[in-house]
């Protein structure tokens, strides 16, 4: 989380050993914590793979991909099994998951994933609000179209896993979070990158959406400004979100970020989470 955002793009290659949400990185020293008298979730993804995890939790919030927009927790599976047995009681929904973001255009030669055409990777035309004009370029047709190719490979390995344990897979019945954060690839160096990576995270949500899911913003206010910016126009996708913001190493710090001003316009503050004995807390906001 503490690099600069001037390096993500000449680094591209390192940071994807790198994991996303750089506290869920950090083993979990006890499978249960002492119970508080708080409705307390965690959240967890890759780094915990073989790890016991609590189970006095209200909510599990499980990261779907393995610390890249293009890769894949490998025990997602498992860990979306342990979400669904949730106690029962926090106004959060028992299961959330959430996905990584980024937008690294300035190195088409060296991301295979970067789109060459405005078809998407089910060779439909979707509903591209900067035009189906993407051919290979860095522009922000393409920022906006490699965001909803993400957004579909991740939709499928969410699938995969959770039908693999008689888990409900339907998109629209889940919170799909978007981990904005500059441990991962952006573009930078000028006001126009910031905007292709807004347009970027827009794909990512509009994907969700166009599935009938719910989604919100994971990320702190510099973070989110490093990235974008601040650069989301009055009609944009991203406006009105619930966030999910970090919050330190307290629980009193978490409910103290309930009442911060939202990443966007019109948005809320629906979580925090907050790291105690190198476990992800989360506390609800609702």
């Amino acid at each position: 989380m503490k690099k600069a955002l001037a390096f993500l793009a000449i680094f591209v290659l390192t940071f994807e050993a790198f994991p996303s949400i750089v506290s869920a990185a950090k083993p979990i020293t006890g499978p249960n914590p002492p119970v508080s008298s708080e409705l307390i979730g965690y959240d967890v993804s890759y780094p915990q793979c073989g790890r016991s995890l609590p189970t006095n939790h209200y909510f599990g919030i499980v990261g779907v991909n393995g610390g890249l927009a293009n890769n894949a927790n490998k025990c997602l599976a498992e860990q979306l099994v342990w979400a669904t047995k949730a106690l029962v009681g926090s106004k959060q929904s028992r299961l959330q998951v959430y996905v990584n973001t980024a937008n690294p255009g300035e190195l088409i030669s060296e991301i295979t994933t970067w789109p060459t055409s405005p078809y998407d990777l089910n060779g439909n035309l979707p509903a591209n609000p900067y035009g189906n004009t993407c051919a290979g370029q860095n522009d922000i047709a393409c920022s906006w179209l490699y965001g909803w190719n993400r957004s579909i490979y991740t939709e499928g390995v969410f699938k995969a896993s959770s039908s693999s344990k008689g888990i409900n897979s339907n998109t629209a019945d889940y919170f799909w979070w978007l981990d904005v954060e500059t441990m991962n690839t952006w573009q930078s160096g000028s006001n126009e990158a910031l905007i292709r990576n807004s347009a970027s995270i827009e794909g990512f949500g509009a994907f969700y959406k166009s599935k009938g899911a719910k989604i919100g913003l994971y990320s702190t206010e510099y973070q989110w400004n490093q990235i974008t910016g601040d650069n989301i126009v009055g009609d944009s996708n991203l406006n009105g979100l619930p966030n999910w913001r970090p919050s330190g190493s307290s629980l009193a710090n978490a409910k103290s970020n309930c009442g911060v001003a939202p990443l966007t316009p019109g948005g809320t503050i629906s979580l925090t989470q907050y790291i105690v004995k190198n476990l992800d807390h989360n506390y609800s906001c609702i």
